[in-house]
């Protein structure tokens, strides 16, 4: 299994996890769901969300759903916001696109929002924290370490 912290704080917090390894190129969920031949509705992308002020938001969306910036905007009491370009991703999280997860954000700052689909599934695919590593994470332990705003912040278009 490959380590890094955010596997190392799963390990230590018990949570119900499997890694599994990707080709380390920019991977999106429809293409992580169709390597690892599982339902997409299943894998969950990390969409780094620009505030007017203050940190970005993370919102961790089905990978087969847009953000729904109203709804977003809405959730952070915000008039509007934007979803990142993936140069200001990368350069606010400090991790590449495709390996943006929540669990190496932690205690950084950032505001979390999933998506409420999340409370409908036993387990979902997240990025582990850097680009080749996939996690299907048990949701509710998944919840319950990153304590995130769930909310209905996506659209089928």
């Amino acid at each position: 299994m490959k380590i890094n912290n955010v596997t190392r704080l799963l390990l230590a917090r018990n949570a119900r996890f499997t890694p599994f390894s990707l080709p380390e190129e920019k991977l999106g969920a429809i293409e992580a769901a169709e390597y690892l031949h599982i339902p997409v509705e299943s894998v969950f992308k990390s969409i780094v969300v620009l505030r007017p002020k203050g940190k970005p938001a993370i919102c961790l969306v089905p990978g087969h759903l847009k953000v729904d910036l109203k709804k977003v905007a809405q959730v952070l009491n915000e008039k509007k916001v934007a979803i990142a370009s993936q140069q200001e991703a990368e350069r606010l999280t400090g991790l590449l696109v495709g390996g943006i997860s929540p669990l190496a954000l932690l205690n950084k700052g950032f505001t979390f929002i999933f998506d409420q689909t999340i409370e409908s599934l036993d387990d979902v695919y997240i990025s582990g924290g850097e680009r080749g590593l996939n996690l299907r994470i048990n949701s509710l332990d998944l919840i319950t370490i990153v304590q995130p705003e769930i909310a209905d912040v996506t659209n089928l278009n």
